[in-house]
């Protein structure tokens, strides 16, 4: 049966669908952010998608992380997550990229296809690293700031970067982009949200862990796609 994506062509008119329909997103970082995302988009009726993670599955995913399920523990979440969008609308062309993303091996990531470029990256050098590499290809380009260690997902805000304000990743981003140079724009999503306490696990490690749920990460995630939705809107 084909998709049917008549509720939101209500939306957003027959035309802009269309550009829809032949839209490529590369989306990387599949964790509480990134794979709400990629749902979205796909269930948008988004052409093509690109999804990157070198991970696995593991349970402590399971309270934020659309892919993890008790039997999809120790999958790469690349795959699991294909599995879910292919189910969703088969006829969505879907790409994996079982790789951490990183200005060394940038090369394995093929962004020539894509429209837009979605940052949903935890790992902050790699994060600059898509940054500064996005805004070289002339790609539309989204990221996603800091989502843990928040409960209230009405605190969630979208601006340039460098407008960015009470959010602690964010301010660490901007430092390091002038750190490197970069005098680029970009929408980032982020939260204004501080809790007085937050839950921290030190591993063995050593490794920190904040606290985060799903409310949150999940409409960060959405978030983004609707940046898409949203410019194709607009720009149709």
């Amino acid at each position: 049966m084909k998709p049917d994506f008549s509720r939101l062509e209500l939306l957003m008119g027959s035309s802009a669908m269309v550009v829809l329909s032949k839209s490529g997103v590369f989306l990387i970082g599949l964790g509480g952010v990134g794979s709400w995302c990629a749902e979205a988009l796909v269930r948008s009726g988004i052409g093509s998608i690109c999804i990157a993670d070198s991970d696995c599955v593991s349970a402590s995913n399971i309270n934020r992380q659309l892919q993890a399920t008790e039997k999809n523990i120790g999958l790469p979440k690349t795959e699991a997550l294909y599995e879910r969008l292919k189910e969703i609308n088969p006829e969505c062309d879907v790409k994996c990229f079982p790789h951490e993303f990183s200005k060394e091996n940038s090369s394995l990531f093929d962004f020539g296809s894509a429209d837009y470029i979605i940052d949903a990256i935890d790992t902050l050098p790699h994060k600059m690293d898509l940054i500064e590499i996005a805004a070289n290809k002339g790609k539309r380009f989204f990221s996603s700031m800091g989502m843990a260690g928040k409960l209230d997902p009405t605190r969630i805000r979208t601006a340039d970067i460098w407008e960015t304000e009470g959010c602690p990743l964010a301010k660490i981003v901007r430092t390091g982009l002038r750190k490197r140079n970069f005098t680029g724009n970009f929408t980032a999503v982020y939260s204004t949200e501080r809790l007085p306490n937050i839950g921290i696990t030190v591993k063995e490690d050593n490794k920190i862990i904040n606290g985060s749920a799903v409310c949150v990460t999940a409409a960060a995630g959405m978030t983004l796609a609707s940046l898409v939705l949203m410019d194709i809107y607009i720009n149709e």
